[in-house]
């Protein structure tokens, strides 16, 4: 079948906004699991720091945004465990459904007034979950497309409107719900936006035909046996691991957030050279995989701009920013949606730019280079209140809102574009995993932002905001001269 008969696409597979009906069932499960992820996220921090009598567990700052960091990196990590789980166990589609109950679980438990041991139960189900649901929806929404369809970008833009909508709208209502009512009501809520997810997905997945149905290498019964001796292993090491921090007592907070920095830069790592030794990659596929890395650290640079939305500049929203828009008080929460918000004015228009440009779009390397760029300007812009009017007086809510814009202008350059090359140069026997891997560029960027947030405080705010952004436009600059490179290393992926 030549290239142009791949492209052609049957009037019934027209019919959400031109694209597969199947993309819909995607599309508002996603939206429904960004609500309810996105809805604890713009609370966690502030029930975090907050005072026990207002509700809140009490921790100081720098260790609060920290664990923010930690969470948002373990569930990205989580993300390997689910994408193997969905090629050799239970396929991409019986992963998302279990993914979400045990996702809606963990809200139910921090609904809970149960202090540290809820949040610890929380973040366990949430990080399973999240690791079963996030890479395999992704990998689903690919699935969809045959691999000369143009619309696949366009796709994968429109997807990633779905995800901002829930996260737009969960900051309003949860937000505004945990801050002014009670902090479990608000993670209450985010369970019943799951629990909505999970009623989508269950009435809508026929029309996803066989998409996901089944493993993509599927395990045989002596690699069975092979996988639960090892997981035995490795759960004993862990045990004993705990056991031996508990006895030398340094079984602390800040113990977690150590171990998780560094297991956040070396599991990607050693993801990706298990792919490129394995068996199972052929030598093209190897090539499109050693291209695929200066994406991947790209990546990796993005996101620690632009995870530090829930820690960094949540902080700054509660503490160092005017909370008087026109004339009415707003909750600190409510600066959380500004990320989705200028996804959700900003994806269509970059939708119908990559279609409109075709074969003469930007190749994917200076996509990124172009998010590199204006995701370091974002927080340049950062450091300006501080200079200007100094770090003790309250700023202006427009910075943020610049801010973001700019962020998400980078973002719509490398997120959905980076979710499309990466189905694209997928090896086939770790098509899931390798959605996984993508996402462990938000996990690396989790485990950096744990050590760095923790160095954000007033008398550093200008150098912090300043530095951190120097360093993600110069990952930019290198990424652009890198391009011609990686292009000859996709093996005709465009």
């Amino acid at each position: 079948m030549s290239e142009l008969e791949l492209t052609k696409v049957p009037s019934d597979e027209r019919g959400f906004f031109g694209h597969p009906r199947s993309l819909a069932t995607l599309f508002f499960l996603e939206a429904w699991e960004r609500f309810s992820y996105y809805g604890m996220s713009a609370i966690l921090l502030y029930y975090l720091y907050d005072r026990t009598s207002d509700g809140g567990l009490g921790l100081d700052k720098p260790t609060a945004a920290a664990l923010v960091s930690v969470y948002g990196a373990l569930v990205y990590m989580s993300g390997v465990l689910g994408g193997w789980t969905a090629d050799r166990l239970l396929g991409m589609r019986r992963a998302v459904l279990l993914g979400g109950f045990l996702i809606m679980g963990g809200h139910l438990a921090l609904a809970v007034p149960g202090g540290l041991p809820a949040l610890l139960v929380s973040m366990l189900l949430i990080v399973l979950g999240t690791g079963l649901l996030k890479p395999n929806v992704s990998s689903m929404v690919g699935e969809l497309y045959a691999p000369a369809d143009h619309r696949r970008d366009a796709g994968f833009s429109l997807f990633y409107m779905g995800i901002n909508l829930g996260a737009f709208v969960a900051p309003y209502l949860v937000g505004t719900l945990g801050q002014q009512v009670d902090y479990h009501l608000g993670f209450g809520l985010a369970a019943v936006g799951m629990a909505a997810g999970l009623a989508v997905y269950t009435r809508g997945r026929k029309s996803l035909g066989q998409a996901g149905d089944a493993p993509t290498q599927a395990l045989q019964p002596g690699e069975l046996r092979q996988v639960v001796r090892r997981s035995t292993v490795g759960a004993v090491v862990v045990v004993v691991a705990v056991v031996l921090l508990g006895v030398v007592d340094s079984l602390t907070v800040q113990t977690l957030i150590n171990v998780v920095s560094v297991l956040a830069v070396l599991v990607p790592a050693g993801y990706l050279i298990m792919m490129l030794r394995s068996s199972h990659t052929d030598p093209v596929e190897r090539s499109r995989l050693i291209a695929y890395v200066p994406l991947f650290i790209g990546a990796v640079f993005y996101w620690v701009v632009n995870e530090q939305s829930g820690s960094v500049l949540a902080q700054f929203a509660d503490t160092r920013t005017d909370l008087r828009i026109f004339g009415m008080a707003v909750p600190s929460s409510w600066f959380q949606s500004l990320n989705p918000v200028a996804t959700l004015l900003l994806a269509p228009a970059f939708a119908w730019l990559w279609i409109k440009l075709g074969d003469r779009q930007p190749a994917t390397p200076r996509k990124f280079a172009v998010g590199l760029l204006l995701g370091g300007a974002s927080f340049i812009l950062m450091a300006g209140p501080g200079l200007l009017n100094g770090v003790h007086e309250t700023a202006s809510p427009w910075w943020l809102v610049a801010s973001y814009f700019i962020v998400i202008c980078g973002s719509m350059c490398l997120s959905p574009v980076g979710l499309s090359a990466t189905t694209k140069l997928a090896p086939r026997a770790f098509l899931a995993q390798m959605m996984s891997l993508w996402f462990l560029a938000s996990a690396a960027a989790g485990g950096i932002n744990a050590q760095l947030v923790q160095l954000y405080r007033p008398e550093t705010e200008v150098a912090y905001f300043a530095g951190v952004g120097a360093a993600v436009m110069g990952a930019g600059i290198v990424m652009h001269l890198l391009t011609p490179w990686v292009r000859r290393h996709m093996g005709g992926v465009k």
